[in-house]
């Protein structure tokens, strides 16, 4: 479904991304792993279309999209629930996930994905008038991957889904991640530094160190790999 193909990414004259290559079948949940500004982040900003590669190529179903901006990529299918959540905080529950469905035209179709979304979330259905900014850090959370989930993507972006929650929230976040990946077939790219978490739920998995992909392999043999273990896992 997506190929990142050798992709050379800057900020200025600062390289962040150095001939990464990544590839996620349709259907799999697959995790990029590492520590705090080892480059995870703008992976997926140069898979959006937010920070375009200067070289390489990224392919998405066979079609070029690293030239093009966020507003033509997304509506191809492919949805980005940022680092920090940056849900519209004075916009209510209601409203963020009506921006999430702006580019659909099928009523019925966006009324079922609300429905979905909120038997995925019930609190949300509970505070559907409430501003999001009154919302908890977890609900915000939740309330992030909801307004994606309503443009029904096909490749779901998710960037460090579990930063600042709570054991139990982080813990219901993943599990959630799992069912609309099982459910909905929905492909989802997880960058995480929550490495045992992420490599729990994931496929497949890549390590990426000073912007550069240094390992990768199946989500089981990551977790048994001794350096990931003491890099990453804490063992």
């Amino acid at each position: 479904m997506l190929k990142i193909e050798r992709i050379n990414t800057f900020y200025g004259n600062i390289q962040a991304l150095k001939d990464v290559s990544i590839e996620i079948a349709e259907g799999e949940i697959i995790t990029l792993i590492g520590a705090n500004g080892a480059g995870k982040t703008t992976t997926l900003m140069s898979v959006s279309g937010v920070v375009p590669p200067r070289s390489g190529q990224i392919l998405f179903k066979g079609q070029p999209i690293h030239n093009l901006s966020p507003d033509r990529i997304v509506p191809l299918g492919i949805c980005q629930v940022p680092e920090g959540r940056l849900i519209f905080p004075y916009m209510t529950v209601m409203e963020n996930l009506d921006m999430g469905a702006y580019l659909r035209k099928d009523k019925d179709g966006v009324k079922k994905d609300l429905e979905y979304v909120f038997d995925l979330f019930p609190i949300l259905a509970q505070r559907k008038n409430q501003a999001g900014g009154t919302l908890s850090g977890g609900e915000q959370q939740m309330l992030a991957i909801s307004r994606a989930l309503m443009a029904r993507p096909k490749l779901l972006l998710l960037d460090e889904p579990s930063l600042g929650l709570a054991p139990l929230i982080i813990k219901q976040i993943f599990e959630i991640i799992q069912k609309i990946n099982t459910e909905n077939n929905t492909t989802v790219f997880l960058v995480e530094q929550n490495a045992n978490q992420a490599l729990k739920v994931a496929h497949r998995g890549y390590v990426m160190e000073n912007g550069t992909i240094t390992l990768s392999d199946s989500a089981r043999a990551l977790m048994n790999n001794e350096d990931v273990k003491r890099a990453y896992l804490g063992l």
